[in-house]
């Protein structure tokens, strides 16, 4: 019988026998390839962190004990021995279990986090209320080794072991972030062979000096003194200590022999306490231990083989991205491209192939990348900064403060703006075209295409000041591209189709979809615009008079937080013209945090299909002559009045 089928508690695992617990990660094992190599997912991670996962919800008491997951993207067994293994076949999926932790989603789940180095303060947040309320249970975070090179999980280990509450912090230490390690803590880390030669002679020391007659006790207390300065030296333990952490380690993490009673023991002991676990990605499953990376957040794959169960018949927009920052980086040599752990993810893997010297990848510090840009930029070179939209969000004070303050020509190229799928409410990329658009000297774009994408790059890096390009997550359109980049004129849009009723002005990949809905607006006789806004900022507003002033109605279409985004900024421009006459709407996401599911979904969910914005003019020139509003998806979204708890599931909490 399976044993994994009879835990649908922590409880259910504390009667299963130790000596069994290696058939049950195998189970384990087993269930996480089936579901992730369907649907996809962080399959690396999780496949390390099976026998920690055990161990922790073996020693624990939890829900009472609180467990924090770092970044929580590793927490697929956690999910499987905490009641949701029958719903497990739905990870990622829409309305399914999210692919990180979810307060809302269960009470084993203690803090929802889906962005590195976020663990420790709020673990410790955790323990500080534990002692407020004079409660006694404990508090667990589960850190990874690139989550050191973010400086919060180091501001955080600083407080806590400042203050001296007991709280155990585990670093499970695979070598890895998302790409392979780098900077001097990873190379410090990376002494453990080295500790566990220091371990064994420690041992061998003590018991040869404890066989020499009358001076082997004054031996032994001078040996401590000198294991101090030693320990240094060769053992990845003296910073942690330093910062008023007892460390212990490092252990095999894979080896319940080792765990089991290593865990029991640090969980007696008083104050902060490391734990330093050595944990391999991808174990059980080859292809992920000989490719962690890509099967760090991998597609659905054939288990067999372990290649993607579908190739991309066009490149993607990343790889456009890089494809031009590349042609323009062979004639200037000013050029540098910096990321922060995520080389393969932002396509920079490939720029570093042929500039191996102009690539930095600074670990998970966007803060550092961005201010280390702007050095770069204040001596004269051109550094091209490749983030997420959801990771530029951590380094908004440095863009502003360090770049935008001083107009330093420093490129932001934003990866995966708009919605990202499966990866949900942390991992969308709403934001960064609302929060861009209100800095000064900041140049804010958006192409339509991969062809004007390519352009953008070349706008970017020639403009003399700040300047950003968002782009989408997945394959570009096919349209055809000119054979080299050339700039644009800088807040210059274009208008696509001339029209005398409707003004659709669009930005990003929200443009050929307003295009198709302006075809069909003209068949049901109404003349419909579409202009491509091209520039968030600065706007041309010439154009938008130009056009406005031709019509009755505006609608403007984007893939981002209509408060403060695109849209806001056209109708402050209405209004800055005097044109408040007009009729208009605003298509874009709604105020709320959206939820998991594919990309089409979503888009036809939130009215930003070629269908929805159809039926959102629609609607607005209904709603002229009847005098009373028309329901749909772009509208209801739009007003906040489909609430997102009542129509489309709960991500937050069904």
């Amino acid at each position: 019988m399976s044993l994994l089928k009879t835990i649908h508690s922590p409880m259910d695992l504390k009667r299963i026998a130790p000596d069994q617990f290696p058939r049950l990660c195998q189970e384990i094992r087993e269930q996480i390839l089936s579901v992730v190599s369907q649907v996809g997912g962080h399959l690396a991670s999780n496949l390390g962190v099976v026998e920690l996962t055990v161990a922790l919800q073996y020693m624990l008491n939890t829900p009472q004990d609180k467990i924090v997951w770092d970044t929580s993207n590793q927490a697929y067994t956690h999910k499987l021995l905490t009641g949701r293994r029958e719903q497990f076949h739905t990870l990622r999926q829409y309305g399914g279990l999210s692919g990180f932790c979810k307060r809302e989603e269960s009470i084993y789940d203690t803090f929802n986090a889906g962005h590195a180095g976020t663990g420790v303060s709020a673990a410790f947040g955790m323990v500080e209320a534990r002692e407020q309320l004079n409660q006694t249970h404990k508090v667990v975070c589960v850190v990874g080794d690139g989550a050191l090179t973010s400086g919060m999980t180091l501001e955080a280990m600083h407080h806590a072991g400042g203050l001296g509450k007991d709280f155990l912090v585990i670093l499970n230490d695979n070598q890895m972030s998302i790409s392979k390690n780098v900077g001097s803590i990873s190379a410090y880390l990376n002494r453990t062979f080295t500790g566990e030669f220091y371990t064994r002679m420690r041992e061998e020391t003590v018991q040869f000096l404890q066989a020499i007659p009358q001076i082997g006790q004054p031996m032994q207390k001078m040996a401590k003194r000198a294991e101090e300065l030693a320990r240094g030296l060769i053992l990845p333990g003296l910073l942690f200590e330093e910062l008023g952490f007892r460390y212990v380690g490092p252990i095999d993490g894979h080896n319940f022999e080792h765990l089991l009673p290593t865990v029991e023991n640090v969980l007696k002991l008083k104050g902060p306490v490391l734990l330093h676990v050595i944990t391999k990605k991808g174990l059980g499953y080859e292809p992920a231990m000989r490719n962690p990376v890509w099967f760090h957040a991998c597609p659905a794959f054939v288990r067999e083989s372990g290649q993607p169960a579908k190739k991309a018949a066009r490149p993607s927009y990343t790889a456009i991205a890089v494809d031009s920052l590349v042609k323009l980086a062979r004639h200037d040599q000013r050029i540098v491209a910096i990321t922060a752990a995520m080389c393969e993810g932002t396509g920079l893997n490939v720029f570093e192939k042929e500039f191996p010297d102009r690539l930095y990848d600074v670990g998970i510090a966007e803060q550092h990348a961005v201010t280390f840009a702007a050095g770069l930029a204040a001596q004269g070179m051109r550094p091209v900064v490749a983030l997420y939209s959801t990771f530029l969000q951590r380094a908004y004070d440095q863009a502003v403060h360090d770049v935008a303050t001083q107009n330093l020509p420093v490129t932001f190229c934003i990866d995966r703006g708009g919605l990202v799928a499966e990866d949900g409410t942390t991992h969308h990329g709403a934001f960064d075209m609302a929060f861009l658009r209100h800095v000064p000297n900041m140049v804010v774009m958006a192409p339509k295409d991969e062809n004007e994408l390519q352009h953008m790059m070349k706008t970017c890096l020639q403009y003399e000041g700040p300047a950003s390009v968002r782009y989408p997550r997945g394959v570009s359109l096919g349209v055809k591209m000119d054979a080299e980049p050339k700039a644009l004129p800088v807040g210059q849009g274009e208008v696509l189709k001339e029209g005398a009723d409707v003004a659709l002005i669009a930005i990003g990949v929200t443009v050929w979809e307003a295009f198709k809905a302006a075809e069909r607006l003209e068949q049901e006789g109404l003349s419909t615009a579409v202009v491509n806004g091209r520039f968030v900022k600065p706007l041309d507003v010439g154009l938008i008079e130009d056009v406005a002033k031709k019509v009755r109605y505006v609608v403007t279409v984007e893939e981002g937080a209509r408060m403060g985004g695109f849209g806001s900024a056209v109708l402050e421009a209405l209004s800055d013209l005097g044109l408040t006459h007009l009729r208009t709407k605003v298509l874009g996401l709604p105020d709320w945090y959206i939820e998991q599911g594919p990309q089409d979904l979503l888009r036809e969910r939130y009215g930003l299909t070629a269908d929805g914005i159809y039926e959102s003019v629609k609607a607005l020139v209904a709603q002229e002559v009847t005098g009373e509003p028309t329901a749909t998806r772009g509208n209801l979204a739009a007003s906040g009045f489909m609430k997102k708890r009542e129509s489309f599931g709960d991500e937050q909490g069904s």
